[in-house]
């Protein structure tokens, strides 16, 4: 049998390395193919391998993030405390052998940030939906009210500082993830701002990916009964 010389093997090493990287590098991922596997530090505190999670469902969800220089998606705040409200109420994770990740595309600080903002978010949807003097507002007042009573229909109110923390947020500092599965942006409506495109990925217990959601529509999002709907009602795929 014909031996490698050294410069041989250190080549033959560099090509293995690289199909490897290439191979196992975040792209974006298409229904029913499997979910490209990562490693993410954790808020609460350690990491989180998403390979790691299989023999659960899993509920991925990035959110929007940043929606101006100094405040959080309020959309995005309100999907979050309907999950948690759902968890705490309903044990949702158990009842559907589920794990749900949130993850947020900036440092531990920022995330920090969005932890010690999220009860005055929920206070704004508040007050949006009772303004002082309801029938003073003119039609275009009107119909924004309308619309915040619509797609905000449920009441939630937090302590400052005891926002519930029921799912693991994960920390994507460098937007590794979110750039390679293709869900960060710098760019929506005119805003530059560094953020994620809202998206929603569902991954089965064998890793495989059933449903994904991604959009800038801000409201077309699926609410979490569908979600856990969708979820209940899943069958593993033939081998």
């Amino acid at each position: 049998m014909k031996t490698l010389n050294k410069t041989s093997l250190i080549v033959f090493i560099a090509v293995i390395t690289i199909s490897t990287l290439a191979f196992t590098q975040i792209r974006p991922v298409s229904v029913q193919q499997p979910m490209p596997d990562f490693t993410l530090p954790v808020y609460q505190g350690g990491e989180i391998t998403l390979s790691q999670l299989k023999g659960k469902n899993v509920l991925l969800i990035f959110p929007r993030g940043l929606a101006g220089k100094d405040h959080w998606c309020h959309v995005c705040n309100y999907q979050y405390a309907e999950l948690a409200d759902l968890e705490t109420s309903k044990n949702i994770r158990e009842e559907n052998d589920l794990e749900i990740l949130f993850v947020l595309p900036y440092s531990k600080e920022m995330v920090q940030d969005w932890v010690d903002k999220f009860a005055a978010q929920m206070a704004d949807i508040e007050k949006w939906k009772n303004p002082g003097d309801p029938e003073k507002l003119d039609e275009r007042g009107q119909r924004r009210l309308e619309m915040v009573k619509r797609y905000f229909p449920k009441n939630y109110t937090f302590e400052e500082g005891k926002v519930p923390l029921p799912f693991p947020l994960l920390i994507d500092a460098e937007r590794e993830v979110s750039k390679g599965l293709g869900v960060f942006t710098t760019e929506w409506g005119g805003s530059k701002i560094e953020q994620n495109i809202p998206t929603m990925y569902i991954i089965d217990k064998k890793g495989i990916l059933r449903f994904k959601y991604i959009s800038q529509n801000t409201f077309d999002r699926p609410g979490p009964d569908y979600l856990l709907d969708f979820i209940s009602s899943m069958k593993l795929p033939e081998k």
